[in-house]
């Protein structure tokens, strides 16, 4: 059975991990994963106290199915376990062959691996807490940042506990610019393996997010890639005849002196 539907979608999978994470962000997890196709399951796990509470009205709003699972004894995660095996038994079914895990929980970086070594990609939605070993596990993480308590609807039980949250706000101030030495051996080791001494722009970001999932130029204050790489003296960007950029090395002086201001790492 092709994992793909009929018309040539990719079949997605969102798996909430509903004791971990808050409710607000389940609408922004359905945003960023339907880049990757059509969502054909959707599931909301946790305990009888999550569910019947905070989570009711969000998986209720947004169609997914609430997955029980109650706690036979003290610590015991029992909704993790139902989650690792439901996405497990989906991969084999052929049900979907792309994974969308909504948690901050390191304990799902093994089942991550299980999955990608399968041949499914598996996505992270996640807060800022979310541990390194889940990020990396992942082919692409996404993370969720509380958004501001004017982009709430009115009076919402999330809208109040933001505003509390917000009682001394700060001035926020735009990310500075900043030019990591990562990009510059990216480029150089790309670079090397080809006969123009380039490489692709769209080759060079798939590149970065496969060394880090989390990475976005946003996070070193830049709109996109393209914005990035037009900041670093060592490197010579090019727009190519059919309209794609390609990205190389400038040529070094004999001594290897650097007149740029200095990378960072």
């Amino acid at each position: 059975m092709n994992p793909s539907s009929a018309n040539g979608e990719t079949r997605v999978a969102v798996l909430v991990d509903c004791d971990n994470v808050t409710p607000e962000i389940l609408e922004y997890a359905l945003r960023v994963i339907a880049q990757f196709g059509r969502v054909v399951l959707r599931r909301g796990y946790g305990n009888h106290g999550t569910l019947a509470h905070k989570w009711q009205d969000a998986l209720v709003r947004l169609a997914f199915t609430p997955c029980l699972q109650y706690q036979y004894a003290a610590g015991k995660n029992t909704a993790d376990i139902a989650l690792a095996l439901d996405a497990m038994e989906a991969m084999f079914d052929h049900r979907a062959e792309t994974f969308c895990l909504v948690t901050s929980d390191s304990d799902f970086a093994y089942l991550c691996r299980k999955l990608r070594e399968r041949g499914a990609t598996v996505c992270i939605v996640g807060e800022a807490k979310t541990p390194d070993a889940l990020r990396n596990a992942s082919d692409q993480f996404f993370e969720w940042v509380r958004p501001e308590a004017s982009e709430l609807p009115p009076d919402t039980p999330e809208k109040a506990i933001v505003k509390a949250a917000m009682a001394k706000p700060e001035a926020t101030k735009p990310a500075a610019k900043r030019r990591p030495r990562f990009l510059v051996d990216a480029v150089s080791l790309l670079a090397s393996d080809t006969s123009e001494g380039k490489v692709g722009l769209g080759a060079l970001g798939q590149y970065l997010k496969r060394t880090d999932p989390a990475f976005s130029p946003k996070l070193y204050g830049h709109s996109g890639l393209l914005d990035m790489v037009r900041t670093y003296d060592l490197l010579i960007l090019q727009q190519e005849a059919e309209g794609l950029w390609s990205v190389s090395l400038v040529a070094q002086d004999p001594v290897g002196t650097e007149t740029s201001s200095p990378l960072t790492n």
